[in-house]
């Protein structure tokens, strides 16, 4: 064994041995994991030959005194979004598309900030060497304006391409935490060790980690640092062991969404979610799970369908009777949220989540995870969890 387990008794495992035979039933009858559609980890040659052949097309079109454009996926309509249970949301194959012109005063200086990033990956993949994305941004931060331009130009440039972007060579800072029964290796050779009293941070390059080992029973995303801290002050790992922590924070970066979905792929074992009971809790839940709009183009490497809804239930705040003076009425922005969530594609075969959704659209009312202190300091990580994990108290 990876590690000396020093949780609960074997029998408190039971129900979720039980969870994960049935996905791993469930995979076996899908024919294990869904073909990847949409993007592929390209080879550098691959990714110089795209863009050489974009260059090539700007080229062509000025030899015939023609304006030259970029035509890039849309990636901001749900006419292009198709949902598939086994995948979540991804992009369609033949999408709308809209054109970046380079003689239109509204598009022009899009057109050449795509064309100054496009030559910078290019050098980036020809010498095999790696940039951020704050490292971009920096390198003429006056004529970005933001970095989040920056970020834009960089994912409608992966799109186009049609390459996942740490294929691009560009990575992301990472401001996710992993805590827990896990060990890897870094791309550089370092050995990581996951199980200790600090969290340690999400690597920046998911796809260089290596020799991952574990005998964790499940994986806990959690959706604020604030509580994850909590948890790990309680030595939830410890007292649960073993068992795999992960947050991104509040909305998942990159990064972490790619280690949980490489945490799956790898070791397939239940993955539960640890939200506030309110509408922005429940869309960082559907991301991990089924993706977002915005980067649906490279769901086959991000989506985590079997990802169940853990906590905190709206239901959870009645039958625990969590007095109503610390729980929150819902804003304007809160019930326009949650109308949009309810009708997303997705929540058609998700009847117990709508449910559950219905229940704080009646009542009018949210709750942060804190809200579990009333009842005691440590409800959450003493009895809370605990016996949501032992009788399969998730959705």
């Amino acid at each position: 064994m990876a590690f000396a387990p020093r949780g609960p008794e074997a029998s408190f495992f039971q129900v979720l041995d039980q969870h994960r035979a049935s996905l791993l039933a469930a995979l076996r009858k899908g024919g294990g994991e869904p073909a990847g559609g949409g993007t592929h980890l390209a080879t550098s040659s691959e990714v110089l030959a795209s863009i050489e052949s974009v260059i090539q097309d700007i080229i062509t079109s000025l030899a015939r005194n023609e304006a030259p454009a970029f035509t890039i996926d849309n990636r901001s309509s749900w006419e292009n979004i198709k949902f598939e249970d086994s995948v979540g949301l991804h992009m369609v194959s033949h999408c709308t598309t809209r054109k970046i012109k380079s003689d239109s005063p509204k598009s022009v200086k899009t057109f050449a900030l795509i064309l100054k990033i496009l030559s910078m990956i290019y050098k980036l993949v020809q010498s095999n060497t790696y940039a951020t994305k704050r490292d971009i941004y920096y390198t003429d931060s006056q004529l970005f304006g933001n970095q989040t331009v920056v970020d834009n130009i960089i994912n409608d440039i992966s799109c186009m391409l049609k390459v996942p972007r740490r294929s691009l060579h560009i990575l992301s800072t990472s401001k996710g935490l992993i805590a827990g029964n896990l060990r890897y290796i870094e791309e550089d050779g370092t050995k990581v060790n996951c199980a200790c009293a600090t969290a340690v941070a999400v690597p920046s390059n998911i796809q260089g980690i290596q020799n991952l080992i574990t005998d964790a029973k499940f994986l806990l995303i959690v959706e604020k640092d604030a509580t994850f801290q909590r948890l790990l002050d309680d030595s939830f790992c410890t007292k649960m062991s073993p068992c795999i922590m992960v947050t991104g924070k509040g909305v998942p970066d990159l990064n972490t969404r790619l280690l949980v979905k490489k945490l799956w792929d790898t070791f397939h074992i239940p993955i539960f979610t640890l939200v506030d009971a309110d509408p922005h809790g429940i869309e960082i839940m559907c991301i991990y799970k089924y993706g977002s709009m915005a980067m649906s183009f490279e769901a086959h490497n991000l989506t985590v369908p079997a990802i169940r809804w853990l906590g905190l239930l709206p239901s959870d705040i009645k039958r625990l009777n969590i007095p109503k003076g610390t729980l929150i009425p819902l804003t304007k922005q809160d019930q326009m949220k949650l109308d949009s969530i309810l009708k997303r594609p997705y929540i058609t075969c998700q009847p117990f989540w709508r449910k559950e959704m219905e229940i704080m659209a009646d009542s009018k009312l949210k709750a942060e995870i804190q809200a579990l202190t009333f009842l005691s300091s440590d409800y959450l990580s003493r009895v809370y969890l605990p016996n949501k994990l032992k009788f399969g108290g998730w959705i």
